[in-house]
């Protein structure tokens, strides 16, 4: 459904004031659906139209029982390509609908400029259906059972691909090269002589050790592969005895497979940067006074921390604060790493100024693992209550 006048013009003030913060996006289409819709659409991961297959009508029952039980609720769901697709509900409040336009605008920013997405197809919602078509073709064509079967066992080995090393046709390449490699030379002895002179030319200890070698080349040569690799997934699709309709079913999921890796290895620091620019435009942008309150309870129901666990949303929130905090103050660099005086770190301040650089530089170049590994200090783990004493 087309955004109604009163979205529309919400939509470009929050585009602008995202755009006066620096923030580098893709175009953002929103369109406005029902709960059923959004849940089917989650299921489906993010995209209207997927191939069919049991798995997503289990998710889409687990949404709908979620949601009717009112266990959990779906506010927004944004999708990395060119243009993003965002969905936004139905019957949402004003404010909530500020908060996810914003909120959006940041996601989008990350998929296009964070550098663990660089390799992803960015026009995945056509890509998806496309991989619809093919497998409905062959379910027509060899039924429900041998398509469904194969994909299945795809499936369940999805999180067997090489994240750093995603582009297939590189990889197919590397492999030739390697088995190229690993191939001996022909059999050869120093002088060429027929079969028949050999045992003239030179000793037979020495023939006979020849020729062992040449064996040992050869059968190391016959190893599939030449050298081990990590991507399960793309060997099997070119060594496994398959029929080409399986290898290409095995190619698709692979596909999609490493379209949403990503998003697992960034979920840290995507979430926290989409709550960061939130915050951040409705506060000091989009917020009429009357709002201030309604903000910070939707706001506090998205960062909220329960017992133990960790919520994505408020610990990248408050590492990007922290970043940014510690490089406007001059927090960092070997002078500051040298000092062991606590109240001195504490009161460190040079007004360096150079927060908002860092942020968008970290925005670029780190994932989760690196994120938190490089910026989680002893300091911030106290002042977030990150610790438990015994």
């Amino acid at each position: 459904m087309s955004l109604p006048l009163y979205l529309w013009k919400l939509k470009e003030d929050t585009r602008g004031h995202a755009l006066d913060f620096g923030l580098d996006f893709f175009e953002v289409v929103f369109e406005l659906v029902s709960n059923e819709d959004l849940n089917e659409i989650a299921a489906y991961g993010g995209f209207p139209v997927r191939y069919p297959h049991w798995r997503f009508g289990m998710e889409y029952d687990r949404m709908a029982k979620g949601h009717l039980y009112g266990l959990h609720k779906i506010y927004e769901m944004v999708i990395n390509n060119d243009p993003c697709y965002a969905y936004l509900v139905e019957g949402s409040s004003q404010i909530d609908y500020k908060l996810i336009m914003a909120h959006v605008y940041a996601h989008s920013d990350f998929f296009k400029n964070n550098m663990w997405f660089s390799h992803t197809n960015r026009k995945m919602m056509d890509e998806m259906a496309n991989h619809a078509t093919r497998i409905r073709r062959y379910i027509d064509r060899y039924g429900v059972e041998r398509v469904e079967k194969v994909i299945d066992a795809c499936l369940s080995l999805d999180n067997l691909i090489d994240f750093h090393f995603p582009d297939q046709a590189a990889l197919s390449q590397a492999a030739r090269e390697a088995e190229a490699e690993g191939k001996p030379a022909d059999h050869r002895f120093p002088i060429d002589s027929p079969e028949y002179l050999e045992s003239y030319l030179y000793p037979q200890e020495y023939v006979d050790s020849h020729r062992k070698k040449h064996e040992a080349a050869q059968a190391k040569a016959r190893k599939i592969p030449p050298s081990p690799v990590k991507d399960v997934m793309h060997f099997l699709s070119v060594h496994a005895p398959l029929e080409e309709w399986e290898r290409d079913i095995i190619s698709m999921i692979r596909e999609e497979a490493l379209y949403y890796a990503p998003q697992g290895q960034t979920k840290i620091m995507n979430e926290g940067w989409a709550a960061y620019w939130h915050s951040r435009i409705l506060t000091e942008k989009t917020l009429d006074s009357s709002e201030i309150v309604d903000f910070a309870d939707s706001h506090s129901k998205t960062t909220a921390v329960h017992g133990k666990s960790i919520n994505p949303y408020k610990l990248g929130l408050e590492l990007f604060r922290d970043i940014e905090d510690r490089w406007n103050k001059g927090k960092f660099g070997p002078e500051y790493a040298a000092c062991d005086d606590m109240k001195r770190r504490a009161a460190w301040n040079t007004h360096a100024g150079l927060g908002r650089e860092k942020i968008f530089e970290v925005r670029k170049i780190y994932n989760d693992v690196t994120f938190v590994d490089t910026f989680l200090t002893p300091e911030f783990a106290a002042e977030q209550k990150m610790f438990t004493f015994e």
